[in-house]
């Protein structure tokens, strides 16, 4: 009898401890599969940031231009700024702009586009590019255009832009400037196009 009872126990406690171990590696499993879970959220998270900030770049820009202006644009009669002062920049439309200091090469009284456009040579679509101005649009209204409107663009402020389609985000009569301005890194830009007066700042 008394060897029954201690058969019994001895089996009831390797069967709590086959339990035990059985609940231990369910546990082991669960937290492998919360841990794929998790990685594979972050990577989600990862690419969908990525696409996001691929159509904020703006590093196929070209940063300097040839200071030509389009055909029709009309310099403007009182601009806060005059060719030749000098004025800090207050909002960057690429990495090392802001707070620059920028010398004027010319001021123009003209409507102020930002826009969202696939680009001509199948890059990533741009989002809020900031500006083209009026004079750039081909077959120009004598209206400005309005917020959603579709234009044809021809201005190569970035590779991909000239000949594309592009919605209109906003749009602002003011006065536009060209600028030339050394950024953080040491480079020279010159004649860039464009920067509105309210990005523009006294010293």
């Amino acid at each position: 009898m008394r060897n029954k009872l201690m058969m019994g126990t001895i089996a009831l406690t390797l069967s709590a401890g086959l339990a035990a171990c059985g609940g231990n590696e369910m546990d082991d499993n669960m937290n492998e599969d919360m841990e794929e879970n998790m990685d594979e959220q972050m990577e989600d998270m990862e690419e969908n940031m990525d696409e996001q900030m691929d159509g904020m770049d703006h590093s196929g820009m070209d940063m300097s231009g040839s200071g030509e202006v389009p055909e029709g644009l009309e310099e403007a009669e009182n601009p806060a700024f005059e060719a030749g002062d000098t004025a800090i920049i207050t909002e960057a439309h690429m990495e090392g702009m802001e707070g620059a200091e920028a010398t004027i090469v010319g001021a123009y009284d003209t409507v102020a586009y930002s826009i969202s456009y696939d680009p001509a040579n199948g890059g990533e679509r741009v989002e809020d590019h900031k500006w083209i101005i009026h004079e750039e649009i081909t077959e120009a209204s004598e209206e400005p255009y309005t917020e959603g409107d579709e234009v044809q663009v021809e201005a190569e402020h970035m590779e991909g832009m000239n000949g594309a389609t592009a919605t209109i985000d906003s749009a602002e009569e003011t006065t536009v400037y060209m600028i030339d301005f050394t950024l953080e890194s040491g480079e020279e830009v010159t004649n860039h196009k464009w920067v509105t007066e309210e990005e523009l700042s006294a010293e």
